[in-house]
């Protein structure tokens, strides 16, 4: 009886079994992937790059006078910061956390494949996430970055993380240049957003971001002109080659950040000097195309903008030298427009690095080693470059516009604002119409440019940075130099590692950074 019982139990357990197995079998969906795969993990982190620059990019924007507060007082205008809030936290979040260790699970995946392509892929996003990262806030967790079960990370120099994007971007390199195994146009495209699957497009990203960390050691000895020209020679060699996150347009998840659907610029507005560098102010008698292409005048047909910290006084229904909003309306509502203007529009595109830097880059660089011929032949291929860009964005159905446009075009390039001759050229016209050219979507590269000539007006033609009581009070009179690292996984999880790069003072963010130093 007893054995009867046991091969009962024993038929029973199996058929159990069996049972659960085919249970778990219905859950199984062959078109959805078990394991993590690049084409499915790389878009969401492309995504995370846009995420990361324009999150920050509000406040870094405030500190480069693009765009300031319409109130008064606003502490990011004053080169402050929000204390106990993660704002300005952004590009820290999506290096070690939103992209972060995806990067590892394409890099199993595609190595496992042989999909060469893919890794090299993943690894150039790394390399963009330690250089955009470090640039902002200095001193970064490195050697200990993604290391198992450890709760307090120890911080490493700006230096060595320098060094590793030169290490890292190397190797990324070596992968995108591989055709073996299985290297695949049509698979890459799967999961490329940006570059539909073309690794030489990838390939001049890489270098790209290699000639952005060779140049912003311009005041060091170890800085090298000719490795910088070298490295954007080998970039992207017309606007199609710039690297885009695409935008839907059609809804908060998939709209540009900087487009009235997102709603994130209603509390800003162009700074006056901006505006002055548009209107003929600091460069008499030039009106530049740009003004009327992307900002919007008053109702008395004045473009105006705001001061540091002060906000704009007449941003009250009705005046008409009240200050109009990035999205085409002079007359701002609390309800925003269905459609903005320009790269504040719901479904533009958002530019990560673009030809038209590199050539900034490059004339830089050339005039640093003292070829102004080869630096004014840069500086103009820039200065085009983004006219025509912006051009480009400009409604097809607004003729009078792009006939307006290509008429001040043509007079602006022969104006005071547009040096005329390699003699005449100096730093301080590159760096400006550098300055120009990264509105909006360049204010990090920007914020760098002002940090490394420690925003000079001698540089930036006119720029004049908030001094005395119009400072942040916890500067102690000093301008900002960093970002302070993200509140809710630095400051409440690892104070004992700020405290050793003394991230717990106040003013830590007027500390200057090493890649500015000499």
């Amino acid at each position: 009886m007893k054995k009867i019982k046991l091969i009962s139990l024993v038929t029973l357990l199996g058929v159990g079994l069996t049972s659960c197995e085919k249970y778990l079998d219905v859950n199984f969906d062959p078109s959805f992937p078990q394991v993590s795969q690049g084409f499915a993990l790389l878009p969401p982190m492309l995504s995370q790059m846009a995420r990361a620059e324009t999150f920050d990019g509000r406040f870094t924007g405030q500190y480069c006078q693009y765009w300031l507060a319409t109130a008064a007082g606003n502490a990011w205008d004053r080169h402050g910061y929000v204390a106990g809030s993660d704002n300005g936290g952004e590009m820290w979040r999506s290096h070690y956390w939103s992209i972060g260790k995806n990067v590892d699970l394409v890099i199993e995946d595609a190595t496992a494949k042989q999909q060469w392509d893919y890794v090299g892929v993943a690894k150039a996003l790394r390399t963009w996430g330690w250089q955009s990262t470090t640039d902002a806030n200095g001193e970064m967790i490195l050697k200990q970055a993604w290391e198992p079960n450890r709760y307090v990370f120890e911080y490493d120099s700006q230096e060595d993380v320098y060094k590793e994007v030169v290490r890292l971007g190397t190797e990324a390199l070596a992968d995108l240049s591989r055709t073996d195994g299985g290297v695949s146009v049509a698979s890459l495209n799967r999961g490329d957003l940006v570059y539909k699957g073309d690794r030489t497009k990838w390939i001049k990203f890489v270098n790209a971001i290699l000639a952005r960390n060779a140049n912003h050691i311009s005041n060091k000895k170890t800085y090298n002109p000719d490795a910088v020209i070298k490295f954007v020679d080998a970039s992207f060699s017309s606007n199609a080659d710039n690297f885009y996150i695409p935008h839907g347009g059609t809804n908060t998840t998939d709209a540009n950040f900087w487009g009235p659907l997102r709603n994130n610029m209603n509390a800003f507005r162009p700074s006056n000097y901006l505006v002055n560098l548009f209107n003929g102010t600091l460069f008499p008698g030039a009106i530049d195309p740009r003004m009327a292409a992307m900002l919007t005048a008053s109702d008395d047909k004045v473009f105006r903008g705001v001061n540091v910290g002060l906000g704009d006084a007449n941003n009250v229904a009705g005046r008409t030298n009240r200050v109009a909003n990035f999205w085409g309306q002079s007359q701002p509502t609390a309800t925003t427009p269905a459609t903005g203007k320009s790269i504040f529009d719901n479904g533009t595109a958002h530019p990560i690095i673009t030809y038209w830097e590199m050539q900034f880059v490059k004339a830089e660089a050339a005039f640093i080693k003292g070829d102004k011929a080869m630096a004014f032949d840069a500086y103009n291929k820039g200065i085009n470059a983004h006219l025509d860009w912006v051009f480009s964005l400009m409604s097809s159905t607004d003729a009078a516009g792009r006939a307006n446009f290509t008429t001040e075009r043509a007079a602006y390039l022969k104006s005071s604002a547009v040096a005329q001759t390699s003699a005449a050229l100096t730093l301080s016209d590159i760096m400006t119409q550098k300055y120009i050219s990264m509105f909006v979507h360049g204010h990090m590269e920007s914020w760098v440019d002002m940090r490394r000539y420690k925003y000079s007006p001698d540089i930036f033609k006119g720029f004049a940075p908030p001094t005395g009581s119009t400072l942040f009070p916890d500067n102690g009179g000093k301008l900002a130099y960093r970002l302070r690292p993200r509140f809710n996984s630095e400051y409440v999880w690892n104070r004992a590692a700020l405290d050793k790069i003394g991230a717990l003072n106040a003013d830590y963010h007027t500390k200057e950074i090493w890649f500015m130093q000499p």
